[in-house]
């Protein structure tokens, strides 16, 4: 593609993800991608900052012109996508771009773009994931269990596939955002800020 990065972010809820490509934003510059998305929007989000909020029709218009880095419809309901176009835009002006998507869009958009660079976020431990998830309160026990079951089947999968360049464990946030600011600024040929 270009100069840029292309980063893709994976790794259980709750593990830092967006804390850490935050600090990789303040540091390197760069942005996340906006992805698209068949749903309609939560109260404050916006088009264009949050989502790209856009019809089936649209969406699979999209699918079908081969639009999307990668894409996937969630418990059969709403479909998500990362547009090819804005991210070889940013990559072709030398910019960071940060993806946060699971395994199965991280191995797609590999495919499209060998040369990214992907990070797989672990948890210190189950343990420490499982209490991680029950600290948000926001899921009875029966959702928890079925998001911590998922959980370990992405962390065995992305254990098994090429995609990942690196697993950072996170026991400890700062130890973990330098360790991926290394990662970032050595494929970017930057020296960290």
């Amino acid at each position: 593609m270009a100069h840029g990065l292309l980063l893709v972010l994976s790794g259980p809820s709750g593990v830092g993800k967006t804390t850490i490509a935050h600090e990789l934003i303040r540091r390197f510059g760069g942005h996340f991608s906006v992805s698209c998305t068949t749903r309609s929007p939560s109260t404050g989000e916006r088009d264009g900052v949050d989502y790209h909020f856009i019809s089936e029709g649209s969406f699979a218009a999209m699918v079908k012109d081969d639009a999307f880095l990668e894409h996937a419809t969630v418990f059969g309901r709403s479909s998500y996508g990362t547009p090819r176009e804005p991210v070889e835009r940013s990559l072709h002006a030398g910019e960071l771009v940060i993806l946060d998507i699971d395994v199965q869009g991280a191995e797609q958009v590999h495919t499209k773009v060998p040369d990214m660079l992907g990070i797989f976020i672990l948890p210190p431990d189950e343990d420490s994931l499982l209490a991680r998830l029950r600290q948000r309160g926001r899921e009875d026990e029966a959702a928890i269990q079925r998001r911590f079951a998922e959980a370990r089947r992405e962390m065995d999968r992305a254990r098994g596939n090429s995609v990942y360049d690196a697993f950072v464990v996170n026991d400890d946030l700062a130890g973990a955002i330098e360790q991926v600011a290394e990662l970032v600024g050595a494929r970017l040929g930057r020296v960290r800020a």
